[in-house]
């Protein structure tokens, strides 16, 4: 076995995938019921709420299991230009 090469180990790239994938899944899911998509998942993020999230297409599960305290901290750093 060979202990000079070093492994790169990305999670994090993953998870950013998989996050924005739920969130479009969920986005797509409320529009598709006549929702204002935006004011439904903040109202989610700000609450906690699940219910702010229409159970279509599986919707209100999928973003149940993004952590919500994770989807603020990735949202700022993309609003502010930092991820």
């Amino acid at each position: 076995m060979n202990f000079d090469k070093t492994m790169n180990f990305e999670v994090e790239r993953a998870e950013n995938v998989k996050t924005k994938e739920i969130l479009k899944e969920v986005y797509q899911a409320l529009s598709e019921k006549g929702y204002n998509p935006i004011n439904q998942i903040v109202g989610y993020i700000l609450s906690g709420d699940p219910t702010y999230i229409t159970s279509h297409n599986d919707a209100r599960n999928k973003i149940r299991t993004i952590e919500r305290d994770e989807l603020l901290e990735k949202m700022v750093k993309n609003y502010i230009g930092i991820e």
